[in-house]
C-alpha cells in the first residue's frame, strides 16, 4: 500500500509529503521516552510526513523556542502548534478570537481522540467549573481562550501552577493597527512573556503585508523569535475578477458551475446579504444569509449549517469566516470590493483549504472604490491610518485592473515574485487585450481639470460624450473644448478609463467633496506625454466570451477521478454525512474530501491499509474503519 493517494487534478499531490525526516527529534520517541512529533503525526492525524516548513517549526517550539509563523491558509498552521503542545508536557493554550472557531476547533480534536476544551462566554457555570476541574488535573492537551480572557486576573490566577506546553497565538494579524481587521484586545497578548515566562509563544496568520508582520512582532514582544514564511501562493485557487454588468446574472452564471458544492458570497452591507440571499434561494440554490446585525441564535443557526451540510452557499459580510476551518469550500465570491489586498486575499482563502481545485470571483466598479473610499475617511482612524488604508484600496484596484497574471499581482503585494502566467487566472487563460491610451488619459485628465476638479465620474463622462443636460448646461460645460472631445469612445470605455487613472495613481477621489475626482502630481507627466499609458480592454460581460475561460477550469478539476473512483467517492461522501449527522458534527471532521479521494483510489481492505491512507490515524480508524470499509468492499467485488 501507498501511503498517499494517486494524483489529483492539475497535478496536485495530497496535503502529506512523504519525504524523510532526518532529524532525531522526529523518531517515534525523545530522550525522555515521550511521543516524538513524526509519531504524533502519524498517530493522531494519520499523516505520513510533515510537509513544506512544519518540521522546522515543530522542532523548533518543542525545543522550547518562540515563532512567528507566517503560512498561507491550507497550509497546515494548526500542526505547528498542535503536535509541539502534545509532544511537551502539559496543556496547549491556543488564544483565538472567535467562539464559532474555538468549537469548530476543539470538535475537530475530540475527532482526533485529544482532550480538548474551550473557555468562551456561552459556557453554563456546571461547564465552566468542570474544565476548570480537568486543567487542575492535568486532564486536557488543549485550552482555546479569547484574548480578552487571558487579560483577566481570573485567568492568571487560573494558570498558576498548571503546567503550560505553549501559547498559540491564532489570527495574530489581529494585533497590528495595520491589518485588515485590528482588535485593540489583541495588544494585550504582549503580556504572556512577561506573566509566564519560559513558555514558548507563537504567533500565526496567513494575511500579513511586510508592515504587519513587524507590527506583530514589535506588539508581541517576538523580536527574538524565529520567523517562519513559505510562499503566500495557493496554485490550486483559480482567481476571476469581473466588470460589474447585471451582477445578479453574473453571480448566478458563476454559481451555475458549482452545483453541488459549498461556498460563501461576500456582500458589504446586510441589506444586500438578505436580499441577495433570499433571491439565490428564489434562483433555485440553497442560501442562507450571515450578518452581525442577525439574532445570534439564528446567525450561528445558518453557519452550523453552513458547517455541516455540502451543498449550501452562505451570503455573509466579512464578518463571517475568519479561520473558518471547513476545507472543501469550493467557491468564492464578492458582489462587492473588499477593502484591500489582505483581506481580498483573507476572503478568498476560505477557497480549497484541502488543497483541491477551487474558484474565486468578484464583481467590482468604480462605485465600489469610491464607497470604500468614504468609509475610509469617514472612519475615526487617525490620518496616518487612512494613508495606509487608501493605499491598500489602491493595491487591490490595481489587480483588478491589471492586464497581467492575477496571482503575480497579489503575490507581488506580500512581497513575494512571481513568473507570472500561472494558467489558472482569468487574465493568463485569456490574456487580456490592451490599448494605447494616453490621447484618452489626456482627455480624461483635461476633463478633470477643466471642471475644476468639482466632479465625479459620471458628469466628467457626460461632457466627454457632449451631453447636453441640466447639469453641463448650468455649470458652462457646454462651451469647453474638451466638451465632446470623447465622443469616439463608449460611456462604458470612459468609466474604464478612470478606474484605471485611479488605479495607476493619476488621480484620486475626494470624499470630502461629494466623490469629486482630482488630478495627481503624477498627472503632469501624462499632459506632458513623458510617460506611456496602456489601458486593458474590458471584457464582454455576457455570452460565451465571458465563459469561456472558467469553462476550461471547470473541466480540469472534474477530470481527478475515474468514473468507478468517482462513484466510490459519492457513496463514501454519502456514508461520511450519515455518520456526521449521527455525531452531530461537520462532515469533514469525520474524513476530509481529500482522504475520501484517496479512499476512492488506493481502496484500502483492511485495518493496516487504511492506516496507509493519509489522514487516518488510530483515534479515527478505531471509530470509522469498519463503516467505510465496508462501503469500499461493496465498491470492490
Amino acid at each position: 500500500m501507498r501511503a498517499v493517494a494517486s494524483p489529483l487534478p492539475f497535478g496536485y499531490t495530497l496535503p502529506m509529503s512523504t519525504q524523510p525526516l532526518t532529524d532525531p527529534l522526529f523518531s517515534a520517541s525523545d530522550r525522555d521516552g515521550r511521543e516524538g512529533p513524526l509519531g504524533v503525526l502519524k498517530r493522531v492525524y494519520g499523516y505520513p510526513a510533515f510537509r513544506g516548513r512544519q518540521a522546522e517549526v515543530v522542532n523548533h517550539v518543542v525545543s522550547g523556542g518562540d515563532a512567528v509563523v507566517l503560512f498561507p491558509t491550507g497550509a497546515g498552521k494548526s500542526l505547528c502548534f498542535q503536535v509541539p503542545a502534545l509532544c511537551r508536557p502539559g496543556v496547549g493554550v491556543v488564544v483565538s478570537p472567535l467562539i464559532a472557531l474555538m468549537r469548530d476547533q476543539v470538535e475537530a480534536l475530540k475527532g482526533l481522540g485529544v482532550r480538548a476544551a474551550a473557555l468562551n462566554s456561552t459556557l453554563s457555570k456546571e461547564e465552566y467549573v468542570d474544565i476548570r476541574r480537568a486543567l487542575d488535573r492535568g486532564e486536557l492537551d488543549f485550552l482555546y481562550v479569547t484574548p480578552e480572557r487571558t487579560a483577566t486576573a481570573g485567568f492568571v490566577e487560573m494558570m498558576q501552577g498548571v503546567k503550560i506546553a505553549l501559547f498559540a497565538i491564532d489570527e495574530a494579524h489581529c494585533v497590528s493597527q495595520w491589518g485588515h481587521d485590528f482588535r485593540p484586545e489583541y495588544r494585550e497578548l504582549g503580556k504572556l512573556a512577561d506573566l509566564f515566562p519560559g513558555v514558548p509563544r507563537l504567533a500565526l496568520t496567513a494575511t500579513a503585508d511586510p508592515h504587519t508582520r513587524d507590527d506583530i512582532i514589535e506588539r508581541l514582544g517576538l523580536q527574538d523569535a524565529a520567523v517562519f514564511t513559505t510562499s503566500f501562493d495557493r496554485p490550486n485557487i483559480a482567481y476571476e475578477i469581473v466588470e460589474r454588468d447585471q451582477p445578479r446574472q453574473q453571480l448566478l452564471r458563476f454559481l451555475s458551475r458549482h452545483k453541488g458544492s459549498s461556498g460563501i458570497v461576500y456582500c458589504l452591507s446586510r441589506a444586500k446579504v438578505e436580499e441577495i440571499a433570499n433571491w439565490l434561494d428564489d434562483q433555485g440554490i440553497r442560501a442562507l444569509p450571515y450578518h452581525a446585525g442577525m439574532d445570534r441564535a439564528l446567525r450561528d443557526a445558518n453557519q452550523d449549517a453552513f458547517l455541516k451540510e455540502e451543498e449550501l452557499c452562505l451570503v455573509a459580510t466579512v464578518a463571517f469566516g475568519m479561520g473558518i476551518d471547513k476545507p472543501n469550500v469550493r467557491y468564492v465570491a464578492h458582489l462587492d470590493l473588499p477593502g484591500s489586498v489582505e483581506a481580498y486575499y483573507q476572503e478568498t482563502g476560505r477557497a480549497g483549504r484541502d488543497g483541491l481545485p477551487s474558484e474565486v470571483w468578484m464583481a467590482y466598479g468604480m462605485a465600489d472604490v469610491i464607497q470604500r473610499g468614504r468609509m475610509i475617511d469617514e472612519g475615526g482612524a487617525a490620518d496616518e491610518i487612512k494613508r495606509v488604508e487608501r493605499a491598500k484600496l489602491n493595491a487591490l484596484l490595481a489587480i483588478c485592473e491589471t492586464p497581467g497574471c492575477r496571482r503575480q499581482a497579489i503575490l507581488k503585494h506580500f512581497g513575494e515574485s512571481h513568473a507570472g502566467g500561472c494558467g489558472n487566472c482569468d487574465t493568463c487563460l485569456k490574456p487580456v487585450e490592451t490599448w494605447d491610451g494616453l490621447d484618452a488619459a489626456i482627455k480624461a485628465l483635461a476633463a478633470i481639470y477643466r471642471t475644476g476638479e468639482r466632479f465625479g465620474t459620471g458628469h466628467l463622462i457626460d461632457v466627454l460624450m457632449g451631453t447636453e443636460n441640466d447639469k453641463t448646461i448650468r455649470f458652462g460645460h457646454t462651451d469647453m473644448p474638451v466638451f465632446g472631445a470623447g465622443k469616439d469612445l463608449s460611456s462604458k470605455t470612459w468609466q474604464s478609463v478612470f478606474r484605471q487613472l485611479l488605479a495607476a495613481g493619476y488621480v484620486r477621489v475626494d470624499h470630502t467633496a461629494f466623490g469629486a475626482l482630482k488630478l495627481e502630481e503624477t498627472a503632469r507627466a501624462v499632459f506632458k506625454r513623458e510617460v506611456d499609458v496602456r489601458f486593458r480592454k474590458d471584457r464582454p460581460t455576457t455570452g460565451k466570451a465571458a465563459r469561456g475561460a472558467s469553462a476550461s477550469r471547470t473541466a480540469h478539476a472534474k477530470a481527478g477521478l475515474d468514473q468507478a473512483d468517482q462513484e466510490l467517492f459519492e457513496a463514501l461522501r454519502a456514508k461520511r454525512m450519515e455518520l456526521a449527522r449521527e455525531q452531530g458534527v461537520p462532515p469533514y471532521v469525520v474524513f476530509p474530501d481529500t482522504t475520501l479521494i484517496a479512499l476512492a483510489t488506493e481502496r484500502p481492505m483492511d485495518d493496516d491499509e487504511m492506516l496507509g491512507i493519509s489522514g487516518i490515524g488510530q483515534s479515527k480508524l478505531e471509530r470509522y474503519g469498519d463503516a467505510f470499509l465496508e462501503v469500499i468492499t461493496a465498491y470492490s467485488r
